[in-house]
């Protein structure tokens, strides 16, 4: 199994240098020519990124991500749906395919919200901060210089595990910022030790001491 240094391919590009891209398996690359930009990169390399600024890894959430959030939602329009149909001896028949056709049409909008709501998402380690995009119509950005991270904690939930899934919760040591949470990645163990050690040695007088 390939270590998410080679996974998640180590960049060791500056910021203003070639765009760098997540990959589908959630690797990141340097594209050697002009790539179409995304909004979330060109917010990344225009407004976030600093000069000079070494980027460490840059992914987004698995793609399990878009059926386990959507999944209550779901769940329950298939119970409405059930409902319908256990009791269909007092609906007309008309009346229960509008039930199918407005459950189906419901499922597959929120299937939809959950690919726009994982498309919006970008969680970038650098030497220097811990970040996550976010935001469907506004962008939202969690910030962390890297020598004020109290805690970096891994969280997995019980539908996560199965799928070697699992979150890493950033929590500051300034109790009146939020925590930011990676969501839902994927090979969370290998990208948890990889943030603990970049924390680490920023605390240890690395780049990370240019972060203020």
């Amino acid at each position: 199994m390939r270590s998410p240094l080679s996974h998640f391919t180590r960049l060791a590009r500056r910021a203003r240098g070639p765009t760098v891209l997540p990959a589908e398996n959630g690797a990141a690359a340097a594209a050697p020519t002009a790539p179409s930009i995304t909004p979330l990169a060109a917010l990344l390399t225009r407004h976030i990124l600093r000069d000079g600024e070494l980027v460490v890894l840059i992914l987004r959430p698995s793609l399990w991500f878009i059926p386990l959030t959507c999944l209550r939602f779901i769940a329950a329009t298939l119970i409405l749906v059930l409902a319908a149909h256990v009791f269909d001896n007092q609906f007309p028949p008309r009346a229960r395919a509008l039930a199918i056709e407005a459950g189906s049409l419901l499922v597959g909008a929120r299937l939809m919200l959950g690919v726009v709501q994982w498309t919006s998402l970008l969680y970038v380690l650098t030497e220097m901060r811990i970040l996550r995009l976010s935001g469907i119509f506004q962008p939202e950005v969690f910030d962390c210089p890297l020598r004020r991270v109290a805690r970096a904690r891994m969280i997995r939930t019980i539908r996560e595990r199965p799928l070697n899934l699992g979150s890493i919760e950033i929590i500051p040591y300034d109790d009146d910022s939020p925590a930011g949470v990676w969501q839902t990645i994927a090979r969370p163990r290998e990208v948890h030790r990889i943030v603990l050690a970049t924390i680490a040695k920023a605390k240890q007088g690395g780049p990370g001491h240019f972060a203020r």
